[in-house]
């Protein structure tokens, strides 16, 4: 296929190894096409023919914003409301067990859709209770937390859920608005959307939480950044606590920090309840 941008050999190599370094995911050989494709814009934008340029222009300018340009054009953000639907009729057994206000970390909250399912299984579970809970959304895409804050999304997108939750959850727009449907405010409101990379070794979020949501984002993580990140999240998470994880992803044999309960559901381990909370 005739490209009118020069992609070398050398140029996706240290793609490959800046966005491990900023963001731990992990580019495949096969991905190369993929990589052209979304950072093919940026260049234009700059008015470049040539990656060498672009990473020169990257390397020349450590603060500026094109890094974090960079990391969220690389970054995968596939979801869907009720994703993985089997998980939701777990959390809410879970949530009638918890006693008090309920609090749940999205480690990986793309743009909206998952942490507005587990608000919506909130309202539905606890009713009026509910508003005494949070969930803490959190992404590394800082164009994805964006949308996600808006709450809004195509009515294609919305017709997917089931049309009782559809009528209780969502408002359909009218006018210039006709063909989306924003997530009613009373839901909105228990989400509060931060940027957070996993790899920092800080992250903004305080703990201990009741469930921890961290689905398909682990598969672009080395194993050792896997083993990093769920020896983080052990001591924040409750004793009694939850961690959901993508179909595709197995802990068992990651860290010891955590065991299986079935279905991608994780809990923590014996010793790993008595660590210190953070």
């Amino acid at each position: 296929m005739e490209r009118d941008l020069i992609l070398t050999d050398a140029d996706f190599r240290r793609i490959r190894e800046l966005i491990y370094q900023r963001a731990g995911i992990v580019l495949a050989e096969h991905k190369r096409e993929m990589v052209y494709s979304r950072l093919a814009k940026r260049l234009r934008h700059h008015g470049l023919t040539r990656f060498s340029d672009y990473l020169a222009k990257l390397d020349h300018h450590p603060d500026s914003h094109e890094w974090e340009t960079f990391t969220n054009s690389l970054t995968t953000n596939l979801t869907a409301f009720f994703r993985e639907a089997h998980h939701f009729p777990l959390l809410a057994d879970h949530l009638r067990k918890v006693g008090g206000p309920v609090k749940i970390w999205c480690a990986a909250a793309s743009t909206g859709e998952e942490p507005y399912s587990l608000a919506m299984t909130l309202v539905e579970t606890l009713g009026a209770r509910a508003s005494q809970s949070r969930i803490v959304a959190t992404d590394i895409d800082t164009e994805a937390l964006k949308k996600a804050r808006t709450g809004v999304y195509p009515l294609d997108q919305v017709r997917k859920i089931d049309e009782s939750r559809v009528k209780q959850f969502f408002q359909k727009g009218t006018g210039r608005r006709s063909g989306y449907a924003r997530v009613r405010s009373d839901v909105a409101e228990l989400v509060e959307f931060k940027p957070l990379n996993l790899l920092d070794s800080r992250w903004p979020v305080e703990g201990p939480f009741d469930v921890i949501f961290c689905r398909n984002i682990m598969i672009y993580f080395d194993k050792k950044t896997q083993a990093d990140i769920l020896r983080r999240f052990a001591p924040l998470l409750k004793p009694d606590g939850l961690l959901f994880a993508g179909h595709s992803e197995n802990f068992s044999y990651i860290s010891p920090e955590f065991k299986l309960r079935g279905q991608t559901v994780y809990t923590l381990a014996a010793h790993s309840q008595a660590a210190p909370k953070k």
